[in-house]
């Protein structure tokens, strides 16, 4: 049985990028009008402005989280999605096992003499 290899376009479907987008439009419009009091009984310019204010706030949401995500999906490489990682991702390549370095970066314990001092008068 052979996989078939991952590509971008698998990692997250083009209409899941566009839903996620829009949703967080919505979300952001929606409060922006609760916000301005669009829903309460107000003058006609008062809900004119709150409804144009919604409206660029949901824009600029859904402009903003459309490309945050893009990029964010082109950091990551198709090929190493299904890898297992059998090594800690930070350190170096060359370096030693994982148990080793957190032996080497664990602190030490304090000593006897390093207690709290007093200041001297």
């Amino acid at each position: 049985m052979t996989d078939k290899p991952t590509t971008r376009r698998d990692l997250m479907k083009p209409v899941q990028l566009l839903g996620l987008a829009f949703i967080a439009a919505l979300f952001a419009g929606f409060v922006t009008l609760m916000s301005m009091g669009f829903f309460q009984t107000r003058p006609a310019d008062q809900i004119q402005r709150a409804l144009i204010v919604g409206l660029v706030a949901a824009g600029a949401t859904f402009i903003v989280t459309l490309v945050s995500l893009a990029l964010l999906l082109l950091a990551v490489d198709p090929s190493k999605v299904t890898a297992t990682v059998d090594r800690p991702l930070l350190l170096p390549k060359n370096a030693p096992d994982a148990e080793s370095a957190e032996a080497a970066a664990a602190p030490e314990s304090p000593r006897a003499d390093d207690g709290p001092t007093e200041p001297r008068a």
